[in-house]
């Protein structure tokens, strides 16, 4: 069990959002675990639970709201791609001499 926040929306929200009051928590819960994620401030595990459900239905929510799961910083990223290609490299290599 977590902490409960309460969080005070405008009347006749869920209407606009063309939803219902307890939809309307999960919806919110879901875009804040979305943001937080694609802001590098949450890992994908932490902002499945802030969004009530499992990892790989959260990812699936990022490719459905286009938020990318790929969040590395780019030196990181370059870095990580070098070395890919150097391992990729080695194991072709391999299978030549094979």
């Amino acid at each position: 069990m977590g902490k409960r926040i309460v969080l005070e929306v405008p009347e006749g929200l869920e209407s606009a959002a063309k939803t219902t009051p307890g939809e309307l928590g999960a919806q919110i819960r879901l875009m804040a675990a979305l943001k937080m994620f694609e802001l590098g401030k949450l890992s994908s595990g932490k902002a499945a639970e802030l969004a009530g459900m499992s990892r790989v239905e959260f990812l699936e929510m990022c490719g459905r709201y286009r938020v990318s799961v790929f969040n590395y910083p780019l030196d990181e990223l370059e870095a990580e791609l070098k070395a890919d290609l150097e391992t990729a490299r080695k194991v072709r290599r391999v299978s030549d001499e094979g």
